[in-house]
């Protein structure tokens, strides 16, 4: 909690503001954001209007038909109809110092039978200036608690939370974020996604914003599709043929080039598979982008801009393990899920020294790791003494593992990569930054030329200007 006000102060101070008037539209939660509104006094000098349309006959007669009730689509409906119908029909009544405001929700609280998961969208869109054009703040959000009026008024809270920080906390986005958990906690609600738009709030990178979530952990992921949009992960992610390749992507080199090229043409090559619904994406975690001290927003664009330029959709998140990942991506309704990993971390994920918290161990972290649709698609490495490849049959088992081990391979829950880049497996991101700082010019022959190119253009990644000299062509990463 960052504010000394009470969710009813928030209300009541908003109430008193004689410069803000708006509208309520609240549908499948309650009307619990306006109740709040009307319960802390004053409301008559703030509301407009309050609606919820329950059937969906009237509200398919309001805002017009939407695929889904509860979707990033109907928000915007809501606001869209809410907010032009305010200001047509007021902003030659009211005075000319108004600012204007919709705000509304659509959500779905836990069942009676607790076979869902509460969540829904919020939003409002209001006026920093009067008569200017509107801003907008959207959000989604998972409802965690296990009962629908605990949900309901932890969803009321929420929604005062963001008209407060919508007003107050506009210029101050970091603090706009954490105030919206006030008199909340991360185990009441998740906030998965929030993007800020308009012309006052031009200045805010959304994928900041997003990571941001992720650090303060009021999310474990956050998603950017390949045109560097903020995205609902149930929304990237329906339906769809995952295959998913973790990196630091400092920068990408052309290994992990081979292994995002390879492991797409394993998937497709599965015949089973629908070849128009895969889907890429290459993750950081919070520790990688952590790993030299403070976080480098400027770095962590840097490879999300690169990543983007690739075409690849990118997944941030604070999973070290790979069964917390997997077990993540159960949420939602994906057909298969393939990961691309290199057989030295897949070493890792054998040593049962990682799963001492966990009450199963090993036996538990591979339940989850392993789920019917997932599957490890594997990268060899080169041996350092005769630079052959290692692969899944020669890799190292413990003895106590090898049925286990020999259970995953027989059944295709590991599968090698053929078919690499030999005479590039040699090549590690970190040298590469090195020789990068050091402006050492071999550096160039191992990442992709439209990758080498941004990063001398953009000057990333401590870039030095290259030496006039050779670069040579044998070896040029050791």
């Amino acid at each position: 909690m960052i504010n000394e006000l009470s969710t009813r102060q928030k209300a009541l101070q908003i109430n008193l503001d004689p410069v803000n008037y708006g509208s309520f539209a609240e549908i499948g939660g309650g009307q619990e954001v306006s109740r709040i509104f009307f319960t802390a006094g004053g409301a008559s000098g703030t509301i407009a209007k309050t609606i919820s349309a329950y059937d969906m006959a009237f509200s398919d007669h309001i805002y017009g038909k939407s695929g889904r009730y509860v979707s990033r689509e109907r928000l915007q409906k809501m606001l869209k109809t809410e907010y032009t119908q305010l200001v047509e029909l007021l902003s030659s009544k009211r005075e000319p110092e108004t600012r204007f405001f919709s705000f509304a929700n659509t959500v779905t609280t836990i069942n009676y039978q607790k076979t869902n998961t509460g969540n829904g969208w919020l939003g409002i869109r209001f006026q920093l200036v009067p008569g200017d054009a509107p801003n907008q703040v959207i959000m989604h959000v998972r409802l965690l608690e296990n009962d629908a009026l605990l949900q309901q008024q932890t969803l009321g809270i929420l929604g005062t939370n963001l008209i407060f920080a919508a007003f107050y906390y506009h210029d101050k986005p970091n603090t706009f974020l954490r105030s919206l958990l006030d008199d909340l906690g991360p185990d009441r609600v998740e906030i998965t996604m929030v993007e800020m738009t308009g012309p006052q709030l031009s200045y805010v990178d959304n994928r900041l914003l997003s990571l941001q979530l992720v650090k303060n952990h009021m999310t474990s992921a956050v998603m950017f599709d390949r045109y560097g949009v903020v995205q609902q992960p149930a929304d990237l992610l329906h339906r769809k043929n995952l295959m998913i390749l973790r990196g630091s992507f400092r920068p990408v080199t052309y290994v992990e080039f081979d292994m995002l090229k390879t492991g797409y043409s394993m998937l497709k090559e599965e015949t089973e598979c629908d070849k128009s619904n895969l889907l890429v994406l290459c993750e950081m975690t919070l520790d990688n982008l952590l790993a030299t001290g403070d976080l480098d927003e400027r770095d962590f664009l840097a490879r999300v801009d690169i990543l983007n330029g690739m075409g690849q959709n990118v997944l941030v998140s604070t999973f070290r393990e790979f069964y917390r990942l997997t077990d993540y991506l159960g949420r939602f309704q994906l057909s298969k899920i393939r990961i691309v990993i290199g057989i030295d971390n897949f070493a890792n994920i054998l040593e049962e020294k990682y799963y001492a918290d966990l009450p199963g161990g090993l036996l538990e972290a591979f339940g989850k790791l392993f789920r019917k649709n997932t599957r490890l698609y594997i990268y060899p490495t080169l041996h350092p003494g005769n630079q052959t490849l290692i692969t899944l049959q020669e890799i190292r088992v413990p003895e106590s593992l090898q049925e286990l081990y020999k259970f995953l391979y027989t059944n295709q829950y590991i599968r090698d990569i053929p078919n690499v880049k030999k005479d590039r497996l040699y090549i590690r991101s970190r040298d590469v930054v090195q020789k990068i700082s050091a402006g050492d010019p071999k550096w160039l022959e191992c990442v992709p030329v439209y990758i080498s190119e941004a990063i001398i253009r953009k000057r990333l990644f401590g870039y030095v200007e290259v030496k006039k000299e050779d670069t040579g062509k044998e070896h040029l990463c050791h």
